[in-house]
């Protein structure tokens, strides 16, 4: 047996996520049957999609269950084994709870080699954040020399990524982001052409004007609502939506409107897609030697925020929906 501590959705959020929708719990598990392992997590991510899993509406993936531990991408060591695709020591990256040690069918697991980056990279600039914002990129927006690609949450886990490859691309890139400093990363470390605040600049539609004056070709969509609204606006002819989130969206008690005059797509020839990386993991491999490669050769560069201990997450997972974070965030659970 194995004590573990596990925290577990004990309520569904109307509207703000709150404290008291967890709850930390310690409890026992028992070794390994056959085909499974048994893993001690190192770092667990947090990302925006878990809050529409919190609830019973209808997505893309299964409600989280009540009173049963929310799970998210993980990194973690395999400590015992009774599958025969891992042995004790192995580190390896897949849907994890939100504990200490999980104990796993393997399904979905896949080995890792430590040595090549840090353990918390695997999760972000070489996971599935960069690689949702690699194939909105290369496979939807479709950047060329010379246009104008916005980037909405310019500093997140995805659109930090985002932004850069459309500048590799040839293409000018703003962006917004939630205080001054992240936009001042989006544009100096980032190579962001701009960004803004968009927190305190409350017309949208004036500063895009201002930053974007030829309009805007490529939308990489990460907030939705009121910023989606004035790019929608001022989209191009012929211009490319890559609808990847819509976190300003999530907490709200009631659907908002989408823009007026839905005509324009017509009119304008837009093409407006939405897309869930997990279903182009066939693309992983090219995905990671590409993107890998610019990392390696120092022409990527990317923000975390790392918060120590999993007693820390759910407080961590409600600031990530404020836009509190900058970068990836992980939680470094041992």
């Amino acid at each position: 047996m194995t004590d573990v501590t596990q925290i577990v959705l004990c309520k569904r959020p109307a509207g703000d996520v709150t404290a008291d929708c967890f709850r930390q719990e310690s409890v026992e598990l028992a070794a390994p049957g056959d085909g499974q392992v048994l893993i001690r997590s190192r770092f667990l991510s947090l990302d925006p999609y878990m809050r529409p899993r919190m609830t019973e509406l209808r997505s893309y993936t299964p409600p989280f269950e009540l009173d049963k531990p929310l799970t998210g991408g993980s990194v973690g060591e395999v400590v015992e084994s009774k599958n025969p695709r891992f042995a004790k020591g192995d580190t390896v990256i897949g849907m994890l709870n939100w504990a200490t040690h999980t104990l796993h069918d393997g399904k979905g697991l896949r080995k890792i080699d430590p040595a090549l980056a840090p353990l918390s990279a695997h999760l972000g600039v070489l996971g599935m954040p960069s690689f949702t914002a690699w194939y909105g990129i290369r496979h939807i927006c479709k950047p060329k020399a010379g246009e104008t690609v916005f980037v909405s949450a310019a500093t997140g886990a995805v659109g930090q990524v985002a932004g850069q490859l459309a500048k590799l691309a040839g293409a000018k890139a703003v962006g917004c982001a939630s205080d001054d400093d992240k936009c001042r990363w989006a544009v100096r470390e980032a190579g962001y052409d701009a960004c803004f605040n968009h927190k305190t600049e409350h017309d949208a539609g004036a500063v895009l004007d201002k930053l974007c004056p030829q309009g805007i070709d490529a939308d990489f969509e990460n907030v939705g609502g009121k910023i989606f609204h004035a790019v929608f606006e001022r989209l191009n002819n012929f211009g490319r939506v890559a609808f990847c989130g819509a976190i300003s969206e999530y907490q709200d008690t009631a659907p908002m409107a989408g823009p007026p005059k839905m005509f324009t797509i017509v009119q304008r020839r837009l093409t407006i897609q939405g897309f869930i990386v997990s279903d182009h993991v066939a693309l992983m491999g090219e995905f990671v030697s590409e993107v890998g490669g610019l990392v390696r050769d120092g022409k990527l560069r990317s923000r975390e925020t790392v918060v120590d201990g999993l007693a820390q997450a759910p407080a961590a997972f409600m600031g990530l929906l404020k836009g509190e974070n900058f970068g990836k965030l992980v939680v470094k659970v041992a």
